[in-house]
C-alpha cells in the first residue's frame, strides 16, 4: 500500500507473535494479533468532510446509504493538459457516486503515478455540488491540482458532505451505469480519511 507523497508507508507487524502465543494457552492453540501502525490516507482512501473541515461529519457520522450499495456512474474524464471536465448532465449524476476515470491508475506501482496528474476543474466541481452527487472517486491520486494550496474540490465538494474516495483503479472495466458503488470504512470517531475496500456491484 502506497501512502501519500511524504507521509510515512504502513507498518504492519504482530502485536503477538504465534509462538508467543501458545504459553497462554498451555500450548493447546496458537493465535496472531495483528499491529497496523498507518496513516489514514494511504492505498485507496475515503475522505470525509471533517478531514477538510473541522465542524464537518467524521468517518463515524457517514451516512451507510452514502458509501455502500450507492447506484454508480463512470464517467470518463475529459482532460485538457491536467484540468479534467466530465461533459455530463446533472440528471445523470444526481444522487449517484460519480466515479471519473482518466486511465492514470495504469501507473500505479510505478514513480510515475505521483508524478502531477489530472484534477477535476472548477466547472466539474460545481457541476458535482450542483447535482448533489452522493460520492465522487477519482482513478488519480489527488482530486485537486497539487499546485493549489486551496485544493478547490476537497474544500467544496466535503462542505457539501459528498465523501471523496481517491487512489481507485480498474473503474475501465466498469459500465456507464448499472451497478452499486461501496467504499465504507469503519466508523472511527474524530476519523477523518481511512483505507477501504472499494468495490461495484453489477446490477
Amino acid at each position: 500500500m502506497k501512502a501519500y507523497p511524504g507521509f510515512p508507508p504502513p507498518i504492519v507487524s504482530a502485536w503477538l507473535t504465534r509462538e508467543d502465543s501458545r504459553s497462554r494457552y498451555g500450548g493447546k492453540a496458537e493465535f496472531l494479533i495483528g499491529k497496523v501502525d498507518m496513516v489514514g490516507n494511504v492505498g485507496t482512501y475515503i475522505d470525509s468532510p471533517f478531514h477538510r473541515h473541522a465542524d464537518g461529519i467524521d468517518l463515524s457520522k457517514l451516512p451507510l446509504e452514502s458509501i455502500a450499495g450507492v447506484d454508480g456512474v463512470a464517467i470518463n474524464g475529459e482532460t485538457s493538459g491536467r484540468a479534467t471536465s466530465l461533459g455530463v448532465k446533472e440528471p445523470e449524476i444526481r444522487g449517484h457516486a460519480v466515479l471519473i476515470r482518466t486511465g492514470w491508475d495504469r501507473k500505479w506501482g510505478t514513480e510515475d503515478y505521483w508524478t502531477p496528474g489530472p484534477y477535476l476543474d472548477d466547472e466539474s466541481i460545481d457541476l458535482l455540488v450542483r447535482s448533489k452527487a452522493t460520492l465522487v472517486g477519482v482513478d488519480f491520486w489527488n482530486i485537486d491540482d497539487i499546485d493549489n494550496s486551496s485544493r478547490p474540490a476537497h474544500t467544496r465538494l466535503l462542505g457539501a458532505n459528498i465523501p471523496i474516495v481517491e487512489h481507485l483503479a480498474n473503474l475501465t472495466s466498469l459500465p456507464r451505469t448499472g451497478f452499486q458503488f461501496y467504499a465504507v470504512p469503519p466508523p472511527i470517531v474524530r476519523g477523518a480519511s481511512f483505507p477501504v475496500r472499494a468495490f461495484a456491484e453489477l446490477t
